[in-house]
């Protein structure tokens, strides 16, 4: 699909009621070679990461002939190999720590950094090491073959109370660098985003609480600002990106061109409102406040946000609208919120919703094929049926409150195609016995899927929050 645009030209708009649709350019955060990209989900700064090497000249390992300063050329070289990455970085740190004094010379600069990434360089560290740990910054640690006898300690150290904001990765590949700095960058997102929420009943105490504990921050809309942006949009830019979405469908079933039309300069508004606020998420009360208050459902917006690396969230989601960011944040890639319905039979959970999304792999990835619906449950409206990989690989969570993520992984077997249920549906097979599943199911009906097995990345950014990392099967 050719929707997407850089961050700053996502919308631009030059006067009352000229709007610049999204072109065909790639978005500024681009496809990052063989590893994952990075979603624009966050407008206001970039990750600040401390870059610390650590070990001491002279050491019996690896060598005694190890130089320091050329072990940090080595990876130094692998960082800049990885340059598009760490696009979104700041390595507001970047030294070589030979002595706890030395760390000690530091700590202050090492307080205001979303997290820290340790190179274990040679023997030597240990002291180093719990210096480090003691002052409770998220802090990941990699460690490659030969580079000390210290690892032995490592468990015991990450499982203890002081611990609790350490972690490590003992690997010779090099792509674990950007794997480190996944839970730091959905720890600055979160802290960073702003959730629009259209709606005429705010969750207040729940906009307290995630402000309280991630620092995002969520904000009402009325249905009065959504109108006048929609009143905004010339329906001539309306038309041109309709065209786009019917030529690029595998079929349109239900909707009328002007529905289409209607669809989409809903989504122009709400891409305006977006840029306005400089928020990364929407997400509308469709079926309760906002039931037919607004000249279109936003299904077909959302999937648009979600291709653009922002956020589209049915149903006033709040809970499902935070697990997004953390998927983009350690992912780069966006959540689909699903009804799930269960068959032993096939030890599997059916995932469907109305709304799908084209770009699960991310905005630098490649378009689903599509078709256009109703919404199933309404028989009216504008929805994205997407058509989704068999034999991808899924992780499912649901951020509950703020100190619990559940979650399951498993494989696409299938992607039906029934009228029952709602119009985008992946038939996952459970990793584990989908009895115990359903049997241990808790704190309601929706769930987030992203493409990908992530729960090494979000069992890292819940040790770092604080919150519980609770397997479903």
């Amino acid at each position: 699909m050719s929707l997407k645009a850089t961050r700053r030209e996502f919308l631009q708009v030059a006067a009352v009621g000229s709007v610049l649709v999204a072109s065909s350019a790639q978005l500024a955060a681009g496809a990052v070679g063989g590893s994952m990209p990075i979603s624009p989900g966050c407008r206001k700064s970039k990750v600040r990461v401390a870059k610390l090497y650590i070990g001491t000249e002279g050491a019996h390992w690896p060598t005694p002939k190890l130089k320091l300063s050329e072990e940090v050329k080595r990876y130094e070289a692998e960082f800049a190999k990885r340059k598009a990455e760490f696009a979104d970085v700041d390595f507001a740190v970047s030294e070589t720590v030979s002595s706890v004094e030395q760390l000690r010379g530091i700590a202050n600069r090492l307080q205001n950094v979303d997290g820290i990434l340790a190179i274990h360089l040679s023997m030597g560290i240990w002291g180093i090491l719990q210096e480090l740990v003691a002052l409770k910054r998220p802090t990941v640690l990699l460690a490659q073959p030969y580079s000390g006898h210290e690892w032995t300690g490592f468990g015991a150290l990450r499982n203890r109370p002081e611990g609790a904001m350490f972690d490590c990765i003992l690997s010779s590949d090099f792509n674990q660098l950007a794997v480190a700095v996944r839970p730091f960058r959905a720890i600055h997102h979160l802290r960073e985003a702003k959730i629009l929420n259209i709606t005429a009943a705010p969750n207040t105490s729940y906009a307290q609480a995630v402000k309280d504990k991630f620092g995002t921050e969520i904000k009402a809309i009325g249905r009065e600002r959504v109108l006048e942006l929609y009143n905004a949009v010339p329906e001539a830019d309306a038309k041109s990106e309709a065209e786009q979405w019917i030529s690029q469908a595998e079929r349109i079933v239900e909707p009328s061109r002007d529905e289409i039309v209607r669809s989409v300069r809903l989504a122009l508004a709400l891409q305006r409102l977006l840029d306005e606020e400089e928020a990364t998420v929407i997400t509308v009360d469709c079926y309760g406040t906002m039931w037919r208050q607004l000249p279109a459902y936003p299904c077909l917006s959302h999937c648009r946000m979600n291709n653009l690396g922002y956020g589209g969230i049915c149903e006033s989601d709040l809970q499902s609208a935070m697990t997004h960011i953390i998927f983009q944040g350690l992912a780069g890639k966006p959540g689909f919120v699903s009804d799930p319905t269960v068959d032993e039979s096939r030890n599997s959970i059916i995932l469907a919703h109305c709304m799908g999304t084209t770009k699960m792999d991310g905005p630098g990835g490649k378009a689903s094929p599509y078709k256009i619906r109703t919404i199933m449950e309404r028989q009216e409206g504008v929805t994205v049926q997407a058509r989704m990989r068999v034999g991808q690989k899924v992780t499912q969570a649901i951020l509950l409150g703020t100190d619990e993520i559940r979650y399951f992984t498993g494989t696409i077997i299938s992607t039906p195609e029934t009228d029952r249920g709602c119009r985008t549906k992946i038939e996952v097979q459970v990793d584990g016995d989908v009895r115990k599943l359903w049997q241990n199911w808790t704190g309601g009906l929706h769930r987030q899927t992203c493409y990908g097995d992530i729960t090494e990345d979000l069992g890292r950014f819940c040790k770092f929050t604080g919150i519980r990392f609770v397997s479903e099967v």
